[in-house]
């Protein structure tokens, strides 16, 4: 039993990241922006989540700068992308490959260095029950943050009118335009929201996953984050079985490892992006799926007329 829960506790660890930065994308991409520079936000939100953590001690104080390193570079990206209508592909591509590089110059002083990890939650009685104590009661902060994003997201989405107009302006933003919604102010606000996402899942990663930092520890999270994104076909709770499917992933192959089963390492750390490629593969078999779902306006640049 203890292996067991043991198991469960670092998947739904390993899984946070990725639903929080993936919700947070979902959104944008709902707005009609398509982010590729989710890796370098989160990269960016992981260091300075960290920094900010181990000169203050407080890992809260490291949550909040994760996240405002996040929007930052989500700002950047914004101003680019929709005040100057950029491309908004070779955009993403370039604040990640930014995120990376400025990662490693801000944390360089830092490698190596002991870290803040962030308490798990303790609720007497509740956190002691056999199992779904842990599991449920005796979390840290980012995964009870996750649900309530998807829950959040799912509510504003499909519930509420604010996220009806979005949801509008993805599908068609010169219909909205025409109708006198502020279009561009949403998408802000949309971009600002997944980039302060993908800021909080870089945090998680430098205050619970691994508490120390590490140059380019994010691993292609982003990109996986993105990936989900599609193979939920822009739903929140597909969202969240997905990156529980691929928590699961990640973790089945570290404990592959850890057994000693004769397959090369190396195909073992592949897993999680192979299994990236081939859920994407079988979805696209589906192209009136896809087609059905995915928001129209989906990386095209909108000009307001003048």
């Amino acid at each position: 039993m203890g292996m067991f829960e043991s198991i469960l506790l670092t998947i739904a660890t390993a899984a946070t990241p990725l639903l929080i930065a993936a919700i947070g994308e979902l959104v944008v991409e709902r707005s009609g922006v398509l982010n590729l520079g989710v890796e370098g936000m989160m990269v960016i939100g992981a260091v300075c989540g960290f920094v900010a953590a181990a000169l203050t001690g407080s890992p809260w104080i490291g949550v909040v700068a994760g996240i405002l390193a996040g929007a930052a570079f989500s700002l950047l990206f914004a101003f680019l992308t929709l005040s100057i209508a950029t491309n908004q592909v070779a955009t993403g591509l370039s604040l990640t490959l930014l995120g990376l590089g400025l990662s490693s110059m801000i944390g360089e002083s830092f490698v190596g260095s002991a870290g803040v990890k962030m308490p798990s939650l303790y609720i007497p009685y509740l956190s002691d029950l056999p199992l779904v104590g842990r599991l449920i009661f005796g979390q840290d902060p980012f995964f009870y943050m996750s649900l309530a994003l998807v829950a959040g997201v799912a509510w504003f989405l499909f519930r509420s009118r604010t996220g009806l107009t979005l949801r509008a302006i993805g599908d068609s933003h010169t219909s909205a335009h025409a109708l006198g919604i502020p279009v561009i102010r949403y998408r802000y606000l949309a971009v600002l929201f997944g980039g302060a996402c993908a800021g909080l899942a870089g945090a998680q990663l430098s205050l619970v996953y691994t508490p120390q930092w590490v140059e380019n520890m994010t691993a292609g999270r982003g990109w996986i984050a993105l990936a989900l994104v599609v193979f939920a076909s822009w739903r929140p709770l597909r969202v969240l079985a997905g990156a529980y499917l691929f928590g699961a992933v990640t973790i089945g192959q570290l404990h592959a490892q850890a057994l000693g089963l004769g397959i090369p390492s190396q195909l073992l750390s592949a897993l999680p992006y192979l299994a990236t490629i081939v859920v994407l593969v079988l979805i696209s078999r589906n192209r009136r799926l896809t087609i059905m779902n995915t928001p129209a306006s989906l990386g095209r640049a909108f000009v307001p007329e003048r």
